[in-house]
């Protein structure tokens, strides 16, 4: 995926569907856990000094595993490189069982097929494909067994 820093710092200054200071460490040998502004826009996840109003990292939230790891603790590692794994603390096993949930729903491959499965109901409910009237309906990326170029 391409971007450019100001579309990336654009991005960021949206509100956050989800935002706390939480306790984090990046894959870097003898990385620490450090209190920062966690914040999730759309399928970015960006990380924030808490002092600091741009983001020191950011991360797209595609092809991504995301683990709860212990009771307040959770991670998040990529597929196609299990070793950069990335953590975060929590202050309660709640509110780390919020982030999980939100950030498995922030993929792009999760709202495809959320898209998928309530198209085919409303087709079952009412014998018409709603995405028909956008001509739309036939495109690739709308079909169940279709992957993302």
């Amino acid at each position: 995926m391409r971007y450019n820093e100001r579309e990336l710092l654009s991005l960021a200054r949206q509100p956050a569907e989800k935002a706390a200071e939480i306790r984090m460490s990046v894959p870097k040998k003898g990385s620490v856990l450090k209190k920062r502004l966690v914040k999730l826009v759309v399928n970015f996840l960006f990380y924030f000094r808490t002092d600091e109003a741009e983001p020191i990292g950011a991360l797209l939230l595609e092809h991504c595993k995301i683990t709860k790891e212990e009771e307040n603790v959770f991670s998040i590692s990529f597929i196609e490189e299990p070793e950069r794994k990335y953590c975060f603390e929590c202050a309660t096993e709640e509110q780390c069982q919020e982030w999980v949930e939100a950030l498995k729903r922030a993929s792009y491959e999760f709202l495809r097929r959320s898209l998928i499965f309530y198209r085919n109901e409303i087709q079952k409910m009412t014998g018409k494909d709603p995405l028909e009237q956008y001509g739309i309906s036939e495109e690739a990326r709308f079909q169940l067994g279709a992957h993302r170029q």
